[in-house]
C-alpha cells in the first residue's frame, strides 16, 4: 500500500463510532489526537476545538505567505455503528478497496485532504490551506459549528463521497415530532378510553399523502424531489389498556427555497385534517432539528476550478444533508467531492484507493491555483 492507503488504514483502525447516535460509542478523542500529532509533524499550525468535552474537533492551517485566497478541506472524524460487522476496525485491502467502518464515511476523504495539507505547506502559497478534521458530522454537527466561529475562507470542499462527482448542492432535512394525546381506561370501557395510536394512524395517512405529493411535483434539476417519511413510533402502555399518547417522528427531505416554517405549516395542516370532526382529538407538533438544502449557482467560479482540475466531471446534487450546508450558510462558496465506494452505513464498508490518489491530487491541484 502507498502512503495514503496506510494513513487511511490507519484512521479506519481507531474506533470513533458517534456516541450521539451509540451510546457506548467511543467518539472522536483518540482519532484527533492521530491527526493532531500528524498534522503537527506535516508542519501545519494545529488547533483543537471542544465545544463539548470529549468531542474534539482538529484544525490543521498550512499558513501562506500573505496576500492569497484561502481554501478549507473539510471531513468529519465520526462514523456511525458497527451493529453486524465482524471487524469494523481491522482494515483490509481487496482488488484496490480498503474495506472498514469509515474508509468511505469518510476516513479515506480525511487522509487525502491531511496529505493535501501537508503538501500545500511544503509549497508555501501566498493563501492559508485550512484542513479542518470535524466531530460530530453523523448527527449534530458540532464540530463544523466551531470551526466556522474561529475560521473563514475564500472557499471550500467537503470531501463527502461523491463518486468523483463534483457536487454542487444537497436536499435539506426537518425532523419532526408529532405527539397525539389520549385517555387511558380499561380495554373493557371504551366510553372512557381515547385510543391515542388509533387517531395518530390518521397523521400517518396524511404524512404518507404529502409524501406522494412531492414525489409527484416537478423535481429540481439537480436534487429530484421532496419527500417525507415516518422514522419512529411510540404509544401505550398494556394490552388492556386504552393508550394514552403515541409519540411519531418523521422526517422531511428538502429543496432549496423550502423552510422549515413551511414543512411546519404542512404537518399542522396534516395534524388539524386528523382531527376534523373528532373533538377529542388533541396533537401537537414540534421541530426538534432541522437542516437547510443548499445549492451552489453552477456558474460559480469555485465550480470551474475544481471541475477542471477533476477533469470535467458530471455536475450533480447529493440526496444526503452534508456540513457543506452549514459551511454555505456562513457566506463560503462550497462544493463537494469525494471518492467512491459502496456500503455507506452497511455491515460491508469500503473506499476505491485510486479515487482517493486522485481525489488528493484535485483538491492540491485546486489550492495550488486558489491559493497562489
Amino acid at each position: 500500500m502507498g502512503e495514503l492507503a496506510l494513513l487511511t488504514a490507519d484512521l479506519v483502525a481507531i474506533d470513533s463510532v458517534n456516541p450521539s447516535l451509540v451510546a457506548s460509542g467511543a467518539a472522536e478523542g483518540e482519532l484527533a489526537r492521530l491527526v493532531a500529532s500528524w498534522l503537527e509533524e506535516a508542519g501545519l499550525e494545529v488547533e483543537v476545538l471542544e465545544p463539548i468535552v470529549g468531542r474534539p474537533s482538529v484544525v490543521g492551517v498550512a499558513r501562506g505567505s500573505g496576500g492569497g485566497r484561502s481554501l478549507l478541506l473539510n471531513a468529519h472524524l465520526d462514523t456511525v455503528g458497527t451493529a453486524g460487522m465482524e471487524a469494523p476496525f481491522s482494515p483490509r485491502v481487496e482488488n484496490g478497496r480498503l474495506h472498514g467502518r469509515g474508509a468511505l464515511d469518510m476516513k479515506g476523504s480525511l487522509a487525502a485532504i491531511m496529505v493535501a495539507g501537508r503538501e500545500a505547506a511544503r509549497r508555501r502559497l501566498r493563501g492559508d490551506v485550512i484542513v479542518a478534521a470535524v466531530a460530530d458530522e453523523e448527527a449534530g454537527s458540532i464540530g463544523t459549528e466551531a470551526l466556522l466561529e474561529r475560521h473563514r475562507a475564500d472557499a471550500a470542499i467537503v470531501a463527502e463521497p461523491t463518486w468523483l462527482k463534483l457536487a454542487i448542492g444537497h436536499r435539506g432535512f426537518v425532523g419532526l415530532e408529532i405527539a397525539v394525546a389520549g385517555r387511558a381506561a380499561h380495554g373493557s370501557r371504551p366510553e372512557r378510553g381515547i385510543d391515542a395510536i388509533v387517531r395518530m394512524g390518521r397523521v400517518l395517512v396524511g404524512l404518507e399523502q404529502l409524501d406522494r405529493q412531492l414525489r409527484a411535483a416537478a423535481p429540481h434539476p439537480l436534487l429530484g424531489t421532496g419527500s417525507a417519511h415516518a422514522s419512529v413510533i411510540e404509544g401505550g402502555q398494556e394490552l388492556s389498556s386504552y393508550p394514552e399518547r403515541c409519540t411519531l417522528l418523521a422526517e422531511r427531505r428538502t429543496l432549496p427555497g423550502e423552510t422549515t416554517a413551511d414543512v411546519k405549516t404542512e404537518l399542522d395542516a396534516i395534524v388539524r385534517a386528523a382531527g376534523d370532526g373528532d373533538s377529542d382529538f388533541r396533537a401537537t407538533v414540534s421541530v426538534p432539528f432541522a437542516r437547510d438544502a443548499y445549492e451552489l449557482p453552477p456558474d460559480d467560479p469555485l465550480v470551474e476550478l475544481v471541475a477542471r482540475h477533476a477533469g470535467g466531471p458530471e455536475i450533480v446534487g447529493m440526496p444526503f444533508w452534508a456540513d457543506s450546508g452549514l459551511i454555505a450558510r456562513a457566506g463560503i462558496p462550497t462544493v463537494l467531492f469525494g471518492p467512491g465506494g459502496e456500503g455507506l452505513h452497511e455491515v460491508d464498508e469500503w473506499v476505491e484507493l485510486a479515487d482517493l490518489e486522485h481525489c488528493l491530487d484535485v483538491y492540491l491541484a485546486v489550492a495550488s491555483e486558489l491559493c497562489c
